[in-house]
């Protein structure tokens, strides 16, 4: 398992832009016609069919990480399908399948059918077989291992359901622990900038799905109302146990993370492109105040424009145009400074505070 999550790594780390390539250059070839020129390398043009190439490519790949986890569970099997009995079978139903499995598998029987080869083999398969019997015939066990899997059957000390549920339980905080450690850190170097939020919100809700998963005395209801059904109805795949729920949901989150990683930052705007959130937020503000300073500085000169036409006439009298000065001084105190909503405000409050009974001439508000 762990080997396979290496390989998928490393898949996801160079096969999408190798894809990408080979893609379009099939596509260039599809529909570019002989003798006229395809977009060269850097041009716009090239660089958004690759965008767009590369977002298909990497979705394609999703879907594909996808269903290879749930093949691996499929072939890994479960104790209900080696037993071949349905999920909801009694205790009577699981030993009596057992005594036919048995005495169709056991050793003794095929060595003195004469199948000396394969002993080893068919003895492992049989002991297989009582494990998965004595694990479903015990309630406690039973309930365990649909919801933590096959390990269960190494846990020792663990008698009944609370047990079992605490060891499990336990067995999560590790996991869930790491990886919140794992996101802040790469958050801090500067890896997991986009969609940050939606990974923790992930995390958590895989954490509360889990949970409840293996602390409820029932299946998790859409698995057993809306999953399980389906797949019964329309499909031949067999119905999720909690557990492969759990595992795939787990597999799921991380093939999640990688690909909205490389698939987030193209669908930013193309100004904002490789820029992180921070970093284009901050961006996008200095710009906005380049241009409020530049309009202010074109207002500035076009209201001096103006001053200057309406004085031309007047050019060469300094009589006039310190008259002309002193009003226009006064005509911007009495109109605009005093019609100020906030200098009325003021001066009312001012006039408030001043004494009703205040001889005349009299200063202050004392």
């Amino acid at each position: 398992m762990a080997g396979n999550n290496v390989l998928s790594l490393l898949g996801w780390s160079f096969l999408p832009n190798l894809v990408t390539g080979w893609v379009q250059s099939i596509y260039y070839g599809l529909t570019i016609r002989a003798g006229d020129r395809k977009p060269a390398p850097g041009t716009p043009r090239h660089a958004e069919h690759r965008r767009r190439i590369y977002i298909l490519v990497v979705s394609l790949y999703l879907l594909y990480t996808v269903y290879e986890a749930d093949y691996e569970l499929r072939r890994a099997s479960d104790y209900y399908a080696d037993l071949g009995v349905p999920y909801a079978a009694s205790e009577r139903d699981i030993k009596s399948r057992f005594r036919r499995l048995a005495a169709l598998h056991h050793p003794d029987k095929l060595m003195s059918a004469g199948g000396a080869d394969g002993g080893s083999s068919d003895a492992d398969f049989f002991m297989h077989l009582k494990t998965a019997s004595d694990t479903l015939v015990d309630p406690a066990r039973r309930f365990a291992y649909e919801r933590f899997g096959p390990d269960v059957v190494d846990w020792k000390h663990c008698v009944t359901i609370r047990d079992f549920v605490v060891r499990g339980v336990q067995a999560l905080i590790p996991y869930y622990g790491f990886a919140a450690v794992a996101m802040y850190v790469l958050g801090l170097l500067g890896y997991l900038d986009w969609g940050r939020y939606w990974r923790w919100l992930t995390l958590v809700v895989l954490c509360v799905f889990e949970l409840h998963t293996v602390t409820r005395p029932s299946f998790p209801r859409f698995l057993d109302a809306v999953v399980n059904p389906l797949l019964a109805r329309f499909t031949a795949h067999p119905p999720y146990l909690p557990f492969q729920a759990i595992s795939l949901a787990r597999k799921l989150s991380i093939t999640l993370y990688i690909a909205f990683s490389q698939i987030g930052p193209l669908l930013q705007p193309p100004d904002r492109r490789g820029a992180k959130p921070g970093e284009a937020s901050e961006k996008q503000l200095l710009q906005n105040l380049d241009r409020l300073e530049q309009t202010a500085r074109s207002m500035d000169v076009d209201a001096t424009r103006l001053m200057e036409l309406e004085m031309a006439p007047f050019v060469g009298d300094a009589e006039v145009i310190g008259t002309m000065r002193s009003k226009l001084k006064e005509w911007l105190v009495q109109n605009t400074i005093r019609a100020d909503p906030m200098v009325k405000d003021a001066l009312g409050r001012s006039f408030q505070k001043r004494r009703v009974d205040a001889p005349a001439g009299a200063k202050g508000n004392r």
